[in-house]
C-alpha cells in the first residue's frame, strides 16, 4: 500500500473535526438543520485554512442517505465517494486550468439539467474560481441565479476581490480565517501522539509560526520533519530544517533592543547571520514581536486578543515595562520601513544592523508628552512657577534709553510742547530754521547738537503778520544723556551657596523629570 501524506491521511471528514472556523461550521450546519440551503457558496480564505474540506463535508451532509443532515455518516456509499473523489454527483473543477467559456460550458452548463444520480444533490465545486475569465463569468451567471432546484455551486478562492460583483451577489460568502498557533500546535500534537512521534512543544511552536495559519502547511512541514529526524523531534531540528529563528532568540534580540544594548544587538545579529538565518524572516518575527508588545502595552497588560502561548504571554508582560508606547511604535514604523527595502537591498546584513541601531536609539527617547505631564503635575503641587519671559527692554538698555529720548525729549526745546503745538497751529517756519536732526529712521531731536537759541519776536515770522512768542519756560535742570549704545552697568557680585542650590527642591524635581540630567555648572 502506497504512503499516504498527514495533510491527507487527517483531512477532517466532519464538521466536529475542522479546526479554527467555528463561525463557518455554525453558520452551515444551522442552514441544514433549518433547510435553509442556498443555490451558491463562496469560501475565501487564505491557503491550507479548510476551504475544499469544508466544501466536500457540505457535500456529504447534503447527499448522505439520511441527509440532508448536519452529521454524515462517513460510512454510506454517497459519503464515501464523495470522500474518495470518485462521486458522480460532485464535480470538482479546478477555475485555473479550466477558464475559459468552452470549459465552462462543457463542465457545467450541460450537465447542469442531468439529475443527481446517488445522491439527492448535483454539487458543482470550482476551486480558484477567481481565475475564470469575464466571459466565463457571465456564462455562468444565469444558471447561477436560477439552477435547477437539485443543483448546488460551492466556489473556493484565496483573492475574492479578483471575482465579479455579480457573482459575489449571487453567493453566500463564508471568509475563512488564519488558523490561530495554539489550534495548530493542538492539532499536531494529536497526530504525532497517533502516529507514535516524541516531540518537543517548542518545537510545535517552530512549526506553527512557519504555517502562518495554514493547517495544511504545519502538516505538510511535520511530515517533512519526520522524514528528516525520525520519532523524536526537538525545536533546533525544525529550525534547521526550514532556518526558522528560534522564539527565545527572538525575545533576546527584542529585550536588547528595549534595553539599548547596541553591542548586544550586534553581537546576537551576528551569530543569526552566520548561523546562516534568513534576516528577512527575521525582521518579519521582530515586526510581529514588537506588534504584540505594543498591544500589550496599550491595553495594560492585557493579552487574551493576541494569539500567543502562555509563556510568549509571560515574556511580553516582562518587557512591557521596558519602554513606553510610543518608543515600540517608533521601533515598528523602522522594522516596516526595513522591510519594505531590505528585498532590493545588496546587503542585507548592513541595513538590518543600521536598522536596529536606530531601534535600540529609539528605545530610550523619553516621550516629550510625559515630561509636558510631570511639569504640570509640579505645578498643581506648589511647585516654583516657570519665571516669565523677559521683556525685550530688560534685554535692551539701548532700546530703553532712547525710549526715555523719545518719550521725554533731547535739549531744552523738547520740554515745550506748548510753544511747538503753537507755533504749528499759526504756521511752520522753514525747515532750514527748525532745531531738528533729520535721521533714517525720521525726525528726533538729536542729542549730539547743541541747543538752538530761544527765538525772539524778529525770528519768529509766519505767513502773514508778526506774532508776538509765547513766554519762555523755566529750563529744566541738565539730564545726563546716556547714548543707545551704553552697555548695561555690571552685576553686583554674589555669593552662590552651590550645595543649597543642589538640595533645592527645584534643582531636584528637574533632575527627576528629565532621567539622566546631571548639573554642570552653578552660576
Amino acid at each position: 500500500m502506497s504512503y499516504e501524506v498527514i495533510a491527507r491521511k487527517w483531512r477532517p471528514q466532519a464538521f466536529e473535526e475542522v479546526v479554527g472556523q467555528d463561525h463557518v461550521v455554525r453558520t452551515l450546519r444551522s442552514a441544514i438543520e433549518k433547510g435553509r440551503i442556498a443555490q451558491a457558496y463562496l469560501f475565501a480564505g487564505p491557503r491550507g485554512t479548510g476551504k475544499t474540506t469544508l466544501a466536500r463535508i457540505f457535500a456529504k451532509a447534503l447527499n448522505c442517505k439520511d441527509g440532508p443532515t448536519p452529521h454524515p455518516c462517513g460510512k454510506c456509499p454517497a459519503c464515501r465517494a464523495i470522500a474518495s473523489g470518485s462521486s458522480f454527483d460532485v464535480i470538482e473543477i479546478d477555475g485555473a486550468s479550466n477558464n475559459k467559456v468552452e470549459d465552462i460550458h462543457e463542465s457545467i452548463l450541460s450537465q447542469v439539467q442531468n439529475a443527481p444520480v446517488e445522491g439527492k444533490f448535483r454539487i458543482f465545486y470550482i476551486d480558484e474560481v477567481h481565475m475564470l475569465s469575464a466571459a466565463a463569468f457571465n456564462a455562468l451567471l444565469k444558471t447561477l441565479e436560477e439552477p435547477p432546484e437539485f443543483v448546488k455551486f460551492v466556489f473556493a478562492t484565496t483573492e475574492p476581490d479578483k471575482v465579479l460583483g455579480t457573482v459575489l451577489s449571487r453567493c453566500q460568502r463564508f471568509d475563512l480565517r488564519k488558523i490561530s498557533q495554539g489550534d495548530i500546535c493542538g492539532q499536531l500534537r494529536k497526530v504525532c501522539d497517533a502516529e507514535g512521534v516524541e516531540i518537543a512543544e517548542d518545537a510545535l511552536l517552530a512549526i506553527a509560526r512557519g504555517a502562518d495559519g495554514g493547517m495544511r502547511d504545519a502538516e505538510s512541514a511535520l511530515d517533512q520533519i519526520i522524514a528528516f529526524t525520525g520519532r523524536k523531534i526537538e525545536e533546533e531540528d525544525v529550525l534547521g530544517v526550514f532556518g526558522l529563528v528560534s522564539r527565545a532568540l527572538i525575545e533576546n534580540l527584542a529585550e536588547a533592543v528595549l534595553r539599548g544594548d547596541i553591542a548586544g544587538v550586534l553581537a546576537r545579529l551576528d551569530e543569526l547571520d552566520r548561523s546562516g538565518k534568513d534576516l528577512r524572516r527575521l525582521v518579519a518575527e521582530l515586526i510581529d514581536h514588537f506588534r504584540n508588545l505594543l498591544v500589550c502595552i496599550e491595553l495594560g497588560g492585557e493579552t487574551k486578543v493576541l494569539d500567543l502561548t502562555e509563556p510568549q504571554r509571560a515574556t511580553l508582560r516582562a518587557q512591557s515595562g521596558l519602554a513606553d508606547a510610543s518608543a515600540v511604535l517608533a521601533i515598528v514604523e523602522e522594522l516596516i520601513r526595513l522591510d519594505g527595502t531590505l528585498r532590493l537591498a545588496l546587503s542585507q546584513r548592513t541595513l538590518v544592523e543600521t536598522s536596529l541601531i536606530r531601534c535600540a536609539r529609539a528605545s530610550k527617547l523619553v516621550d516629550l508628552g510625559k515630561i509636558l505631564a510631570k511639569i504640570a503635575a509640579l505645578e498643581r503641587a506648589g511647585g516654583p512657577a516657570p519665571a516669565p519671559a523677559p521683556s525685550r527692554t530688560e534685554h535692551s538698555p539701548g532700546l530703553a534709553s532712547l525710549g526715555s529720548h523719545l518719550s521725554e525729549g533731547a535739549g531744552p526745546n523738547a520740554a515745550r510742547p506748548a510753544q511747538a503745538a503753537s507755533a504749528g497751529a499759526q504756521g511752520d517756519p522753514p525747515p532750514s530754521e527748525r532745531g531738528v536732526a533729520r535721521s533714517a529712521g525720521g525726525s528726533i531731536p538729536s542729542a549730539a547738537a547743541p541747543a538752538p537759541a530761544p527765538r525772539s519776536a524778529e525770528t519768529v515770522k509766519p505767513w502773514g503778520k508778526p506774532v508776538a512768542p509765547a513766554p519762555a519756560a523755566p529750563e529744566p535742570p541738565p539730564q545726563p544723556v546716556s547714548s543707545p549704545l551704553a552697555a548695561p552697568p555690571a552685576p553686583e557680585e554674589r555669593v552662590v551657596d552651590a550645595r543649597a542650590v543642589m538640595e533645592s527642591p527645584e534643582v531636584t524635581a528637574a533632575i527627576d523629570v528629565f532621567p539622566g540630567a546631571r548639573v554642570s555648572d552653578i552660576r
